[in-house]
């Protein structure tokens, strides 16, 4: 696979966005070098972020921000054991809450998760967090099959999105992105399929070498280095809104 230089990539999303001094404030902070950080969150602070990544998904972020202290205190804190054995009334009461967004399929994953969050920390010496912690950036998309694969709804871009919470170095493959892949070659089709994916972390660990940067902005970088067409929304359930 024959790469151009990230700084070319840089350069395009630069001129979309006002040059490189205001690219690099919309980038922000990089959360490169911060293993220890991660590896120092608690169980509950895991677990918070699973789910917040969750309920994230399908919905405004600003609703989940304003719900949130809610759903902290509705779950104890996210505390993992008090959330593994919360019986089905416990759920059902949860279910009906008019101050958390009252979608069952995902409080109802909670406990499933708060049992993963404390199978991790069986693992990992008594703190989840070092699982993610100790996980190489190179190898992020196996991680993110990990987290899909052992956790409950964090199918698609929401395991990403949820490692990225924590802090970890992260790619999400937004359409943008994808579709900046398919314009650099990496990728035939604008498709996140798992071949797909296993490419596109082949070719951001070459721009990662290249240029210093982390997955997280690699991605960003990409994102807006094109506009790719949105993608028309998904029709919503009759009642939808009636269960926030």
């Amino acid at each position: 696979m024959k790469l151009r230089p990230f700084d070319e990539i840089f350069e395009l999303a630069a001129a979309r966005k006002g040059g490189p001094a205001a690219l690099e404030r919309l980038l922000g902070e990089t959360p490169s070098r911060v293993p220890k950080t991660i590896a120092g969150l608690t169980n509950d602070r895991v677990l918070s972020a699973m789910t917040r990544s969750i309920f994230a998904n399908g919905f405004a972020y600003r609703i989940i921000d304003a719900k949130w202290p809610a759903f902290e205190a509705a779950f104890r804190e996210f505390e993992p054991h008090a959330c593994a054995f919360l019986s089905d009334d416990e759920l059902d009461a949860r279910m009906r809450d008019r101050n958390l967004v009252r979608s069952p399929r995902k409080i109802l994953a909670v406990r499933p998760n708060a049992r993963f969050v404390l199978d991790l920390a069986a693992e990992h010496g008594g703190r989840a967090a070092r699982f993610f912690a100790q996980w190489p950036d190179a190898d992020f998309i196996e991680l993110a099959l990990q987290v899909r694969k052992r956790g409950t709804l964090l199918g698609g871009e929401t395991a990403m999105r949820f490692l990225r919470r924590l802090g970890k170095p992260a790619f999400v493959p937004s359409p943008d992105m994808l579709a900046a892949l398919v314009r650099e070659g990496v990728l035939e089709r604008p498709t996140a399929s798992n071949r797909n994916l296993r490419l596109v972390q082949e070719a951001l660990n070459r721009w990662s070498e290249q240029s210093g940067r982390d997955l997280t902005v690699l991605s960003r970088v990409l994102s807006m280095s094109t506009n790719a067409a949105p993608i028309p929304p998904r029709p919503r359930r009759a009642g939808y809104f009636r269960m926030m």
